[in-house]
């Protein structure tokens, strides 16, 4: 392959992908995946990044064991999502990589506030934009920001990273025997109810006709392997559009 195969990319970070050594954030992780970033960006890819806020708080768990409003323990998600975005941008730009953090939840002083125009020409002059504060609005999940914001910008992928290699017939560390599933169709994904995103942040995607690539954020170097189309991971979206097989 002459180049990349793909040339604007959204990254989806879960909070728990950022937490280590007994940590909410480790330094060490994040580096990790700045240097991966940095990477496709000197390849010429422009990316985008949506990180959640589960390493900080969990509103679900707030919800269903405290009782606290639904709509308040989003709201506190959405401000974890905006630390995590703070210290990705740190590790991005100790890097040397131009960063830029727009929040839906607008706070002046850290982050700009979220415009799709200029999130777009963020992304032409080479700058990473990390979108953080969620959508914005309570009952929506980071998975469903992430294809939002994909399809808003134009990105030609998601790439969820995550803790396991893709996407598997049953939970590897409870079943030895399960295997990894190496394409999927987005019908096959919501039939099945596996775990790839969740239903309103598929269904979009699947309207759009936008692929997601789950694979192991663990291996530095995967993002990159991924934007040349290497295959790895779990390839959900139209069959004919999924890596050759090598």
């Amino acid at each position: 392959m002459s180049g990349p195969k793909y040339h604007r990319v959204l990254l989806k970070l879960s909070g728990e992908a950022l937490a280590g050594n007994g940590l909410n954030i480790d330094p060490s992780i994040t580096s990790s995946i700045s240097r991966q970033v940095a990477q496709v960006r000197d390849d010429g890819v422009a990316v985008a990044i949506v990180v959640g806020g589960g390493n900080i708080w969990r509103g679900k768990e707030a919800e269903a064991h405290d009782g606290m409003e639904r709509a308040t323990a989003d709201y506190m998600g959405m401000l974890a999502t905006v630390i995590n975005a703070l210290a990705m941008q740190d590790a991005l730009e100790r890097l040397g990589v131009p960063t830029r953090v727009q929040s839906a939840i607008e706070m002046h002083q850290i982050a700009e506030p979220y415009i799709r125009r200029r999130a777009v020409r963020h992304l032409e002059k080479g700058r990473v934009v990390i979108f953080a504060g969620g959508t914005g609005n309570p009952y929506f999940t980071t998975d469903t920001t992430a294809a939002l914001r994909a399809v808003e910008v134009g990105a030609e992928a998601i790439f969820k990273a995550t803790r396991v290699d893709g996407v598997y017939t049953a939970d590897p560390e409870t079943h030895p025997d399960a295997t990894r599933i190496r394409t999927l169709d987005y019908l096959e994904v919501l039939q099945k109810g596996l775990t790839v995103m969740d239903n309103t942040a598929l269904t979009l995607c699947m309207d759009n006709a936008l692929p997601i690539i789950v694979f192991d954020l663990r291996q530095e170097g995967n993002i990159r392997r991924v934007v040349w189309g290497e295959e790895i991971g779990t390839f959900v979206g139209r069959p004919h559009d999924a890596p050759a097989t090598v």
